[in-house]
């Protein structure tokens, strides 16, 4: 494994990060999940990523159980507020009662004191500004929260949000975790540029575009049963793409990866981590054999002809509207 430093943070972070997205107490029975944990632990994994929403709660308990025992200081634990996690009027967004409230019942579930880093699910057009970041900074202040980031804010979000927290004193945004893949570019446009001057890096979640960019779908067949496209959360991110446009552009990324020795997913992994501005790269799992195939990407340098071939095959199918950010 190999680490980066997060943004302009003094925190390492392991370039691949492990999430449960999906997976964690819906798709995958508990002793596959401790599986996937400690394969991904053994393959020098030390960054896992949750939220309080995730399996309605359940996936932050299961990755509690399944880091147990193992020494607190040897990994990095990031999750994520802003869903709703119960019927109240204040069990969601990012009003301070929520924030708060959250972050105690999230470090229950973990079985933790602290989480390294704590992400906001998305930017709250219902709650002062202000009023998040102080919670956010209390949070820190306590002991709680080591650093704070944002998951699928747009640009100008983060540039507020930066600019406020100077204003105030405030700890600062270090981490940004937008959607980014091969397929995917749409921060490229703005949040990449503001974040890399601003010392923000990016967790980047989904670089397998849900996993189309491993070849398991096909154009004109139906999705392979237990497939995220079955999923009812799932299918729902992945519709988009699943489109016999994209997925023939992506059967044509295979042999170009073979010729580099690489799994598409390899191939797809190093790409992402190959980017400027990426700390990290997350991938999720439901056996431990794909957790050990995908670390097989940390390392990987794809030269510029390769790099090139690639944006050749998937510019046509490539989406870069930066609109869809957030």
């Amino acid at each position: 494994m190999e680490f980066r430093r997060l943004g302009g943070s003094g925190l390492h972070i392991s370039e691949l990060a492990y999430g449960n997205w999906l997976t964690h107490g819906s798709q995958v029975e508990e002793d596959a999940a401790t599986a996937c944990v400690r394969t991904a632990i053994d393959a020098g994994i030390t960054t896992f990523d949750t939220a309080d929403v995730y399996a309605e709660t359940k996936a932050e308990s299961v990755l509690g159980r399944a880091l147990a025992g193992v020494r607190r200081e040897s990994y990095e634990l990031c999750t994520k507020v802003y869903w709703p996690t119960g019927p109240g009027r204040n069990d969601r967004g990012l009003s301070r009662k929520h924030v708060i409230e959250s972050c105690h019942a999230s470090l229950r579930r973990l079985q933790t004191d602290y989480v390294d880093l704590y992400q906001a699910h998305r930017y709250d057009v219902e709650t002062p500004l202000e009023e998040t970041l102080r919670a956010f900074d209390d949070l820190v202040r306590d002991g709680k929260v080591l650093y704070v980031g944002v998951s699928e804010w747009r640009a100008d979000q983060v540039a507020a949000a930066l600019t406020l927290a100077d204003e105030m004193g405030f700890d600062r945004i270090i981490s940004s975790q937008p959607q980014y893949s091969m397929l995917w570019r749409v921060i490229e446009a703005e949040v990449l540029p503001l974040c890399e001057r601003e010392g923000v890096g990016q967790i980047v979640w989904s670089p397998l575009a849900g996993g189309v960019l491993t070849g398991k779908y096909a154009p004109g067949e139906p999705v392979p049963e237990g497939s995220r496209a079955t999923d009812p959360t799932g299918s729902q991110f992945l519709r988009r793409m699943l489109t016999d446009d994209v997925l023939t552009a992506v059967a044509q990324l295979a042999p170009l990866a073979a010729d580099a020795g690489l799994s598409l997913a390899q191939l797809s992994l190093a790409w992402v981590l190959q980017r400027p501005g990426v700390s990290a790269a997350i991938i999720g799992a439901t056996r431990p054999e794909q957790v050990a195939e995908n670390v097989k990407a940390v390392g990987v340098r794809l030269d510029e002809d390769l790099m090139r071939r690639i944006d050749n095959v998937l510019d046509p199918v490539v989406e870069r509207d930066p609109a869809k950010t957030g």
